[in-house]
């Protein structure tokens, strides 16, 4: 706080000065006049501390807030990050011998990674809920004249949702291992992102044609403490029928942990840089009779690991099919007006769902909206939002598509997709995408959507 200092005024009268009767009026005149002028120098300094001057740029700094408890500055020094926080205490990654590669085989990872949380404990509150994404692309510009424009608005949606539920995300476009192309490339960029990111319970890997069309469901993660992969399939269409197709691989959350280190290690023996791979391919087609192509993928790997490793793997992996985890998009694009529909009867009819509000608080809005969604079901024939839909089959960035579909009905679908999306995150911004078949938005009136 700034204090005023007044200055004192003495008068001296000297010994020196001589009376002059002559000018004695005039000296008194003038006496007054100073005196009266440092009178009002005087008042002026007293009202300069005491009366505001305006501010037409209030700093809301100023604002003067009851002091936090010391329980509430403990929990909140913890609920925030620290990002310029890193002790010189040795961690792993101090050790020469540690590397983020496919062939830097890690041991230990689990005591590394509560090492390091321990020397870093305002990143250790809320770990077990901390995911980081995941998602990429080629190196290369896309041969598709429009891929990518389309691939940017991928991504731009999981920016999106990330942004909404405070998760962290990492797009790669570099290729790890030169080797390791295609459906493989993903797991060198996993396996480094674990490295990475200690602090990050989860993985979730979202291919680049994948696309969240439910900006407000969350993974329920409670779901899966006993798990530690989790991916959308079915164990029938594995055990029973041997379907290379009874999995998705391009949507996958993963721990990190030791287990995924050492299964990602057993995976990845099947692909392109390993001697076997060719052998790999042979096994695997003969094994899942629908497999249509000779090379060793991912997908078909990840199928085999379940049914023929049950005992070492398969208790640690959860086939989610009780939600689009990873929805086939061919049998979604076409239900979203209905979708939205029902969405807009619900909200005409609670005030709270139509409120303006900051983005910052959506996820509130969205437990407000559950409530109302209990008959809505899951999955294929519900009125839910689909959770993830994913294109598979037709492929944005190289053009190609699979012959069952058209090429309209991959991007049309894609941009009736993108625009689903984007409507819940635009509407928050006060516009809407009217007709999902353009890009353009309008403006949305006050209380949206109250129907008349």
């Amino acid at each position: 706080m700034v204090t005023s200092e007044l200055p004192h005024i003495h008068i001296h009268n000297s010994p020196m000065a001589k009376s002059n009767s002559r000018n004695k009026p005039f000296s008194d005149g003038c006496l007054f006049l100073a005196g009266a002028f440092s009178a009002i120098l005087l008042v002026w300094g007293l009202s300069s501390f005491t009366t505001p001057i305006p501010n037409d740029n209030p700093n809301f700094e100023s604002l003067s807030l009851s002091p936090p408890s010391n329980d509430a500055v403990a929990v909140d020094k913890h609920s925030t990050p620290d990002l310029s926080f890193d002790p010189l205490d040795r961690t792993f990654y101090d050790d020469p011998e540690m590397g983020y590669t496919m062939d830097k085989k890690v041991r230990d990872w689990d005591e590394k990674r509560h090492e390091w949380l321990q020397n870093h404990p305002s990143f250790a509150a809320r770990a077990k809920e901390r995911v980081l994404m995941v998602t990429g692309s080629q190196p290369s510009p896309c041969r598709n004249p429009i891929g990518d424009h389309l691939l940017l608005r991928f991504f731009k949606n999981k920016v999106d949702y990330c942004r909404l539920h405070g998760y962290d995300i990492f797009y790669n476009n570099a290729l790890l291992h030169p080797k390791m192309f295609a459906y493989w490339a993903k797991y060198p960029v996993v396996k480094a992102a674990m490295m990475a990111h200690p602090e990050a319970e989860w993985i979730w890997w979202v291919d680049s044609d994948a696309l969240f069309t439910d900006m407000e469901f969350k993974l329920p993660l409670e779901r899966y403490r006993d798990h530690n992969l989790v991916v959308h399939g079915w164990a029938h269409l594995i055990h029973e029928k041997r379907s290379w197709t009874g999995l998705n691989a391009g949507v996958f959350l993963i721990r990190n942990c030791q287990w995924s280190l050492d299964f990602m290690e057993a995976w990845a023996s099947m692909g392109p840089q390993t001697p076997n791979y060719e052998k790999w391919g042979q096994t695997l087609r003969s094994t899942f009779k629908d497999k249509f192509f000779p090379e060793s993928d991912d997908q078909t790997g990840l199928a085999y690991l379940i049914a023929f490793e049950k005992e070492k793997w398969a208790g640690r992996i959860y086939l989610e099919d009780e939600y689009y985890f990873e929805g086939y998009w061919e049998e979604i694009v076409g239900t979203f007006e209905n979708i939205s529909k029902r969405y807009d009867e619900i909200e005409s009819g609670v005030r709270r769902l139509r409120r303006r509000h900051a983005e910052k608080v959506s996820e509130s809005y969205g437990e407000v909206r559950e409530q109302y969604l209990k008959d809505a079901g899951y999955g294929k024939g519900s009125w839910r939002r689909p959770f993830v839909t994913h294109f598979t089959g037709c492929q944005p960035c190289s053009g190609k598509y699979n012959e069952m579909y058209t090429a309209d009905a991959c991007w049309n679908g894609m941009r009736r997709a993108l625009n689903f999306a984007d409507n819940q995150i635009m509407r928050k911004y006060g516009f809407l995408h009217p007709d999902l078949h353009d890009n353009s938005v309008s403006p949305l009136p006050f209380d949206y959507p109250t129907l008349t």
